[in-house]
């Protein structure tokens, strides 16, 4: 049987991401799917390795993401803060250096809702005098 180390829930705007920190040889699957195949641009992947990078642990874990939500960039950044409360889980020697980087801080910016009488959240209807 496989043995989870650490286990951690990210959020980031729609998106919610559960990690699962294994040990194993560095390998990161989200939703089944490489990293690189899920995340094809360069600068999303870069930000989900962000935590192992810090903390010095790239080839030390295996890591399974489930991530559903949202789009790319905050399906990423909740892929980010996941994997840094899991490594903190694992090993807490771990947290300064996370926290530091402001990986384990929740980013709390959301879409602003649509208001009834405007085209959007701030953006009003065009105003016609005649």
């Amino acid at each position: 049987m496989i043995k989870n180390l650490g286990i951690g829930t990210g959020r980031r705007k729609t998106s919610v991401a559960r990690v699962y920190v294994r040990a194993g040889s560095g390998k990161i699957s989200i939703n089944d799917k490489e990293l690189g195949h899920y995340f094809p641009q360069d600068e999303h992947s870069v930000m989900v390795r962000q935590p192992l990078m810090v903390t010095d642990n790239e080839n030390k874990f295996d890591v399974i993401i489930n991530v559903y939500g949202g789009g790319s960039n905050g399906q990423a950044g909740a892929c980010r803060h996941g994997l840094a409360r899991a490594l903190c889980q694992v090993d807490q020697g771990n947290y300064l250096s996370l926290r530091s980087n402001g990986f384990l801080t929740r980013d709390s910016r959301m879409v602003e809702r649509k208001k009834y009488g405007q085209r959007g959240a701030r953006r009003r209807f065009q105003f016609s005098k005649r």
